[in-house]
């Protein structure tokens, strides 16, 4: 059986390629879909890659995945330091036995000091940051990996939160 990830990216990554490509990177939001589609079928895994710049819908596919109970590959963007809906939304994945890794492309600790704190960090199951798109990759490799090991330590999401 395949394991369905959501792969849920918040506000601006839309607009990757053209913004900022010397911090974020030459390829568009639609040249990494094709990566991570390509990735994740190399993996046994079957994604479905999303980008909104509001809020309420990033939360609304949190709930869906929840529901699901399927995995979900998250980099909230801007809404990685303030916004606790989403905070409160993803930690809903893992209470419903699915595994949440935050990714983010450039490393937040190596930026402005208002990029270092993650209010999502605390309810995911692992971040991988500071890899560009291939932090992706790591985080769909992991997910697979976990699938095929649930007790691998650290994403068995019946251990208690640390």
């Amino acid at each position: 059986m395949t394991r369905r990830v959501l792969v849920l990216n918040g506000p601006n990554l839309g607009r990757l390629g053209s913004r900022e490509p010397d911090v974020y990177g030459r390829l568009d939001h639609a040249e990494i879909t094709r990566a991570i589609g390509s990735w994740a079928a190399e993996l046994g895994l079957e994604v479905d890659v999303r980008q909104t710049d509001s809020e309420a819908e990033l939360v609304h596919w949190l709930h869906e995945a929840a529901d699901a109970g399927c995995d979900v590959v998250l980099n909230p963007a801007a809404f990685t330091h303030y916004a606790y809906a989403v905070r409160d939304a993803a930690a809903q994945v893992g209470t419903a036995g699915g595994r949440l890794i935050e990714v983010h492309l450039t490393n937040p600790a190596t930026r402005e000091r208002f990029r270092h704190l993650s209010v999502v960090a605390g309810v995911a199951t692992g971040t991988i940051a500071g890899f560009g798109s291939h932090s992706y990759r790591l985080a769909l490799s992991a997910l697979a990996d976990a699938a095929a090991h649930p007790a691998a330590r650290g994403l068995d999401p019946k251990e208690s939160s640390r």
